[in-house]
């Protein structure tokens, strides 16, 4: 026992001496023999940091830079597993992150990661909603790269940070075969820091994050006893081909324009302008569904593509494509888009979208098209993803921008879709076997007690959120129309992929886990603000509980939450 009963220890100790105490604790876990439940496993690092600013990592570009953060004392610590030498030659391991604040409430939390990861993360547990990180909030944290790690298994002729999928192991780790292994060993960390393991454990994630809190739920239902899955990409290699179906149908429109498809003439393919256009039409056709005309589309399994074409053909041009209207090419692609992609036979091979306000965001485009500078980050990220990681053999794409939008271009939808559930040789199981968290059998969560909520932008680009309606679906029919006490899912209106949008974005998930975890209060809504990027700063919305929606009480501000009921 290294650290006895923080809690109590920072009441009776001065807090220098205090920090001692953590700080030789803290030095004692990277001695060697430490204990970990993998025989492999060893921790690569343990250092003490007092209460303080943290800078935080550089934004993205056009990105405002997130001021410094206060975090409290902590001992902070990486620790390796599963270290090994894949079939394609390439070193692995599965790396994870640890911060344990001296102040520790008990508890334990892990952040999700995103992307194709890679990435240590930093195990901070930042929040939503303005809420004060889980490390703040007295949480030992952790994240973790799941079993592969960018800034060495990058391999530029495999499509750079995607082509660990060429090996079996990593791929699956990738999928959720690290998440196990690397939250036992972080609690075995816990436990030998302060003499205890956790008690209340909680998962919060976003987009792959989402999909790991969801493989958790399935396959891993003892680890945690709330989840936050937000966005979640459980479906991610159905995903990646609706990314190919989407380019697809976007370079139709450069292709009609007479000119060559290209990352820049893509991103020309639907402008601000165009967006904006559409954003309108479909404001038109079911803004005022919900009883309030209000720039948003709150009621969105009414908005229809029956209600939402006729809008769309009022703005077409009549011949050649002018400023004020879109061309018939743009609004077949956004059909096509809409409906999600099929083969020849005209079978769904992921599922449609629902038509949304969002449509006319940057958020959106960026994904779709582009957003100049930015190109699409459907080629960019999503076709490499699709050839190395969801298919079955993964084929070798350069990491050039041209290559992967080639490979995109010419992904045939009768003979390459079947590849996300192929095996062969080297890969005994599928991508999709691996990497899907779509099952609707949550019976071994739920058993335990186990809670689920599930926050889904209207408007996310690239997981749709009518896939997870009708995952929703399956499991209230396995639970015969129970479900929601023990899962709830919150579309958020407008919203694109985790955040923005015009939408009220703003809200705190976790708080609301937490009441229904520990004080078995069900959340029957959440209250959403809109941040400083949107049409409507400071606004308020509830997000209710699918299937309600927010819909105007009839008098009443609409900036308001309170002028809304959820029904």
């Amino acid at each position: 026992m290294l650290l006895a009963g923080a809690a109590a220890l920072s009441l009776a100790v001065p807090a220098a001496a205090q920090a001692a105490v953590g700080a030789a604790g803290c030095a004692a876990l990277a001695q060697p023999g430490a204990s970990l439940p993998d025989p492999g496993g060893r921790i690569a690092g343990a250092v003490w940091h007092g209460a303080g600013p943290v800078a935080m990592a550089s934004p993205p570009p056009g990105t405002p830079p997130a001021p410094p953060l206060a975090l409290p004392a902590h001992c902070e610590v990486t620790g390796v597993l599963h270290e090994r030498i894949g079939i394609d030659g390439q070193h692995y391991a599965i790396r994870f992150h640890l911060r344990m604040p001296t102040e520790w409430n008990g508890k334990f939390f892990m952040q999700g990661g995103g992307g194709t990861n890679g990435e240590l993360g930093d195990a901070i547990g930042r929040l939503s909603g303005g809420a004060a990180p889980a490390l703040v909030q007295g949480y030992a944290v952790m994240s973790q790269d799941s079993g592969h790690d960018n800034a060495v298994n990058s391999v530029a002729a495999r499509g750079g940070a995607s082509s660990f999928g060429f090996d079996p192991q990593a791929r699956a780790d990738y999928g959720g075969a690290s998440l196990r292994p690397s939250v036992e060993a972080a609690k075995a960390t816990v436990k030998a820091f302060y003499g205890k393991r956790p008690g209340t454990s909680y998962f919060v994630g976003c987009s792959k994050g989402g999909q790991e809190g969801m493989m958790l739920a399935q396959r891993y239902p003892d680890l945690f006893d709330g989840i936050v899955a937000a966005a979640p990409g459980f479906a991610l290699p159905r995903a990646a081909i609706e990314e190919a179906w989407d380019t697809q149908a976007f370079a139709q429109v450069v292709t009609a324009s007479g000119q060559p498809v290209t990352l820049s003439t893509l991103g020309q393919s639907l402008s601000a302008a165009d967006s904006a256009l559409v954003g309108k039409a479909i404001l038109a056709a079911c803004d005022k569904d919900d009883g309030a005309v209000d720039g948003m589309v709150g009621d969105f399994t009414r908005c229809t593509s029956a209600k939402v074409l006729p809008e769309l053909a009022r703005i077409t041009c009549g011949g050649v494509k002018q400023d004020g209207c879109l061309s018939a090419a743009q609004v077949a692609a956004l059909q096509k888009v809409q409906a999600g992609a099929r083969n020849r036979r005209g079978e769904p091979l992921y599922a449609s979208y629902y038509w949304d306000a969002g449509w006319a965001d940057p958020g959106w485009r960026i994904w779709k098209v582009g957003n100049a500078p930015v190109p699409s980050i459907n080629v960019l990220m999503g076709s490499p993803s699709l050839g190395a990681v969801f298919t079955t053999p993964p084929t070798a794409i350069d990491d050039d921008p041209q290559a992967k939008l080639a490979y995109q271009i010419g992904f045939d939808f009768d003979r390459d879709a079947a590849k996300i559930y192929a095996t062969d040789a080297r890969f005994a199981r599928s991508a999709w076997q691996d990497i899907a968290a779509r099952s609707d059998d949550l019976a071994a969560f739920n058993r335990r007690g186990g809670k689920l909520i599930v926050p889904h932008g209207v408007s996310d680009p690239v997981f749709s959120l009518a896939d997870t309606v009708a995952w929703y679906g399956d499991v209230d029919k396995r639970n015969g129309g129970r479900a929601a006490s023990f899962v709830r899912l919150f579309p958020v209106p407008g919203m694109a992929h985790c955040q923005g949008g015009p939408a009220t974005d703003g809200f705190d998930s976790f708080a609301a886990l937490v009441n229904w975890v520990e004080r078995a209060r069900a959340p029957d809504q959440m209250v959403g603000t809109a941040g400083p990027m949107s049409p409507w700063p400071g606004r308020t919305r509830p997000l209710c509980a699918y299937p309600k929606v927010a819909r105007y009480k009839g008098a009443g501000s609409l900036e308001d939450a309170d002028s809304f009921v959820c029904s």
